[in-house]
């Protein structure tokens, strides 16, 4: 029999009167388990509460899709508890030695309340400590979780460019190549200053010569006249050349005057450096556009985390969206076109702009997720009554009646199991409310639009009201 001694030593019936401690006792089942043995299993019916008096009990189950290991000690109050709307065991509890427990049925509640108020209190705020560290813990995934989508989809945009450059390095190895041969053998023949001159004219035309290409049929057509003149003069082979001018929109007659001065063999050589040099040049700006874009993208990572700068600053909303989409362009290059309507006027917030990024990042996936990936996501800013208005909107299906009366409560989802925590919008308002700021939700089908109000910094925007009304 467990005397009343034991409890008073835990802190939970710690300098509880003694009446209540015995009545407590007398309601209670003890438990002796074996090292080994369950007391709880998953999934069976949430009917009591357990008092762990001596050893340890490791939990087991099941969380989010993740399975979860944590120890219970002596004094350690577990399963269902005052209040709580649990019906079944999430966890199993087994004995990792042998132990004791009282066992306090839940149909006992309602006279626990009465009869033991102080006790009833202390149970109420350990709940509230338990729905915390599931909140925290579910708020830490649902960051990961973001943060693994935007990372597969970085990785993705840097991967891209990266590559480019890497297969543009390669063939710019082999390309040079080509044009130290072709120059080895305009060298070893005898030529004139002016042949010289004609040859060095044509290779910096070509390869300066940065036209808008012209449309397929025409592009088509001028690669078939270039090919039919280079054969015309013996050069069967050079049909690669023929497609890069073609390219760069250059007419068979500019070509005429090098075979009206050189021999077949000359001018097949200096073919060559010059198709080597547009090649070489070609090259040059595809890797020089894969550099600026991977640049590109890690100044756009760099803004997103506020990486190096101050934690609280002054943040120009805009900007923000825009790192934002940069960020999301994986995502958005499926099939969203975005329509911006940005206020001219700069607007500023004073806030942590690493959390606003999280509020953008969240409207605008699950506004790309609501659409299926396809339509149109439009992003509007304006000032009104000292605040900066920023609404995000898309033509998905709407969001219900039902749904949308639920949609900022934790936990709360309609994605399938493992596609979201359903603290998404949770953490939105959270964000908002923490900046001082509101939210509101206005759908119909094509027609979604949430809205977020931040307040101005001081002297932020000038006095002008919504663009629309």
């Amino acid at each position: 029999m467990v005397d009343k001694s034991e409890l008073l030593r835990f802190p939970i019936f710690a300098d509880l009167p003694s009446d209540q401690i015995e009545w407590f006792i007398s309601q209670t089942q003890e438990l002796r388990v074996k090292a080994g043995d369950v007391y709880i299993r998953q999934g069976d019916p949430a009917d009591a509460m357990f008092v762990v008096i001596e050893g340890h009990l490791q939990g087991r189950g099941e969380f989010s899709g993740e399975a979860i290991t944590f120890v219970i000690e002596p004094g350690d109050v577990t399963g269902l508890l005052p209040f709580s709307r649990m019906k079944q065991f999430k966890v199993s509890l087994r004995a990792e030695t042998d132990s004791r427990a009282l066992r306090f049925p839940a149909t006992l509640f309602p006279v626990l309340v009465q009869k033991m108020p102080e006790l009833t209190q202390r149970l109420v705020g350990l709940m509230a400590d338990r729905i915390r560290e599931t909140t925290r813990i579910e708020q830490q995934r649902d960051r990961l979780a973001g943060l693994g989508k935007l990372s597969a989809g970085l990785a993705h945009e840097l991967n891209n460019p990266a590559s480019a450059a890497k297969r543009a390095a390669t063939q710019l190895r082999d390309t040079i190549k080509k044009i130290r041969n072709a120059s080895l053998e305009l060298g070893r023949r005898d030529l004139t200053p002016a042949q010289k001159a004609e040859i060095e004219k044509l290779e910096n035309f070509f390869i300066q010569r940065d036209e808008t290409p012209p449309d397929p049929l025409t592009m088509s057509d001028m690669e078939e006249q270039l090919d039919s003149l280079l054969r015309s003069h013996g050069q069967n082979d050079l049909w690669q050349l023929a497609a890069d001018l073609a390219h760069r929109s250059v007419k068979p007659d500019m070509l005429e005057s090098l075979f009206a001065m050189v021999d077949a063999g000359t001018a097949r050589a200096a073919l060559v450096r010059i198709a080597a040099s547009v090649e070489i040049a070609n090259l040059l700006n595809e890797i020089e556009s894969s550099a600026s874009r991977i640049s590109d993208l890690v100044r756009a990572i760099k803004e997103y985390t506020y990486m190096d700068q101050a934690p609280v600053q002054n943040v120009d909303i805009v900007k923000g969206l825009e790192t934002t989409l940069t960020i999301m362009g994986h995502k958005l290059k499926r099939g969203v076109a975005v329509q911006r309507d940005y206020q001219k006027v700069p607007l500023m917030v004073n806030s942590f702009g690493s959390e606003l990024n999280q509020i953008w990042t969240n409207l605008i996936d699950n506004a790309i997720d609501a659409m299926g990936g396809k339509g149109e996501l439009r992003i509007r800013t304006y000032r009104e009554d000292g605040c900066v208005v920023v609404e995000i909107a898309d033509n998905g299906p709407g969001i219900s009646p039902e749904i949308k009366a639920h949609i900022f409560e934790p936990f709360f989802t309609t994605k399938g199991v493992g596609e979201g925590t359903g603290l998404g919008l949770d953490t939105v308002q959270r964000i908002v409310k923490k900046h001082r700021g509101s939210i509101q939700v206005t759908s119909k089908p094509g027609d979604t639009r949430f809205q977020v109000w931040l307040p101005l910094a001081e002297g932020s925007g000038a006095a002008v009201g919504n663009p629309s009304k």
